[in-house]
């Protein structure tokens, strides 16, 4: 008697519609994707590094600087998408009153882990919903992580094993990955140390009506 073939079937989408991600981040769109939400990538066309430079010569704290950004990032895509909900994002690394942007190479990765060694730093993701370039909903939420103390040795085994992923976000870690053994000790959402507040978000999706209830 022969088995019947067994079929894979496909993963039900949790999304009632397609949302915009306007960044080009691939952890916040993996974030989203591993949930259920259907996400269409369309990056916001702005001068980040510019619009950073502009709000701290104006001494805006790095709350403000992640919010300001999240919510031109939405609202400039959500105008070349008709009626289309847009999620804007942003995440800046706050250190001694001061702020630090992606590193630019190796070297300059290595000069912020070093600064950051053996102290405690905050990162501050913003998110933003808007719709036809206005403003929805946004959020913000802050994370305190603390590096141990590790060896410049270890430091260039780091950068080694990481090798262009450091450049991808501000402290030149991925929590996610390698960069978890640079820690020791995490206070905070592990979402929003990812660089996006996802509970939040979701529920205002659910609210929204764009995912199923």
């Amino acid at each position: 008697m022969s088995t019947p073939a067994v079929r894979n079937a496909a993963p039900a989408s949790l999304a009632r519609e397609t949302i915009v991600l306007a960044s080009a981040s691939p952890a916040r769109r993996a974030m989203l994707q591993g949930v259920g939400v259907t996400v269409e990538v369309a990056p916001a066309k702005i001068d980040e590094g510019k619009l950073r430079a502009g709000l701290r010569a104006e001494g805006a704290d790095g709350d403000r600087i992640a919010a300001a950004l999240a919510e031109l990032k939405a609202r400039e895509v959500s105008r070349t998408r008709s009626g289309r909900l847009v999620v804007g994002a942003d995440q800046i690394l706050e250190f001694e009153g001061g702020t630090l942007d992606k590193p630019i190479d190796r070297a300059d990765a290595r000069r912020q882990l070093q600064a950051l060694r053996g102290r405690t730093h905050s990162l501050i993701s913003a998110v933003c919903l808007a719709r036809d370039g206005e403003k929805l909903w946004s959020h913000i939420d802050r994370a305190r992580l603390t590096m141990r103390d590790f060896s410049e040795d270890w430091l260039e085994r780091y950068l080694d094993a990481i090798g262009p992923r450091a450049l991808r976000g501000p402290g030149a870690y991925q929590i996610e990955a390698e960069g978890a053994q640079l820690f020791a000790r995490i206070e905070g959402d592990y979402f929003t140390i990812l660089g996006l507040p996802l509970l939040p978000l979701l529920d205002n999706l659910r609210a929204l009506r764009a995912l199923a209830t």
